[in-house]
């Protein structure tokens, strides 16, 4: 079988550890990200170091992007030496998560420019589900796209669903953000009130472990927030912010009622105006802290 050639573009929290996976279940893998410093660790174990997008889809069959957000995306696709400035068809997979009807502009003027295919693969599971190689991704795209990059999606996630058309996996990873934001929220509500009740909120996950309340992100989260362990975060306040900025938005296209949604951002938004938004999102319940 031909080695299929890997690039990976934009080497943040996330996206760092799901190259580090490729890289350890041996693809080959060629690199590019804007602060070149991000990339180094990744050169240093093998990674080949592309001197711009263009470059990188020029030697590579599949492009996989973790980018911050559609403006990211757009300089990266479309700016000066940007992927769409390679010849030769390939495929784009789309770990980032935006608007799911940018995602179908992106495919199509990505495919007129150079005809590379494209599966939107949004994942979840933050950074310890990046590093353990078990995020859960949700798909979008032709069937025989995603066939192509299924091994590949495997190396990084332990759960892969293809949802369907191109957009899909986008709108489903807006459905994943709904249900997220809102539960960091109410944990963030939850330890507060244990604090205030006298319960030791340390042992909040021991105590309802396996019951109704437990779910991952109480596990995950509700130790942070009761020990206020902000710093080196496992997802910011901001990335959740602009997620469910975009879930409003596309909410209000589609007249869907999102009101604890809404309510959610709001705290998010007031943790955020205190220059918590780069903090881990566990800081947001300092908002509950606070008297009424």
């Amino acid at each position: 079988m031909t080695e299929v050639r890997i690039g990976f573009i934009g080497l943040g929290l996330m996206g760092q550890p799901m190259a580090a996976r490729l890289l350890a279940a041996g693809h080959s893998l060629t690199v590019w990200n804007r602060t070149l410093a991000k990339a180094e660790a990744l050169i240093a174990k093998g990674a080949v170091k592309a001197e711009t997008p263009a470059a990188l889809a020029a030697a590579t069959d599949i492009v996989c992007l973790n980018l911050t957000d559609t403006r990211a995306a757009e300089a990266v696709l479309f700016g000066p030496d940007g992927v769409a400035a390679a010849s030769g068809a390939g495929l784009v997979v789309d770990f980032s998560t935006i608007p799911p009807e940018v995602t179908k502009a992106l495919a199509a003027r990505l495919k007129e420019a150079n005809g590379m295919d494209w599966v939107d693969a949004p994942v979840s599971g933050g950074v310890p589900g990046a590093e353990a190689g078990t995020l859960t991704i949700m798909a979008g795209g032709p069937t025989a796209a995603f066939e192509r990059i299924r091994p590949i999606l495997d190396a990084v996630a332990g759960r892969v669903t293809h949802m369907g058309e191109t957009g899909s996996g986008q709108a489903t990873k807006l459905v994943n953000q709904i249900i997220s934001g809102c539960t960091m929220a109410v944990v963030a509500e939850a330890v507060a009130f244990a604090e205030r009740s006298g319960i030791d909120a340390h042992k909040l996950t021991e105590a309802l472990a396996g019951g109704f309340a437990d779910s991952r992100p109480f596990q995950i989260f509700a130790p942070r927030m009761a020990a206020s362990t902000f710093d080196e975060p496992l997802g910011t306040t901001d990335t959740m912010i602009k997620d469910l900025d975009v879930v409003k938005s596309v909410g209000a296209d589609l007249n869907a009622r999102l009101p604890l949604t809404e309510m959610a951002l709001g705290v998010m938004h007031a943790s955020a105006a205190k220059g918590n938004g780069t903090l881990d999102i566990a800081a947001i319940v300092e908002e509950f802290r606070k008297d009424r």
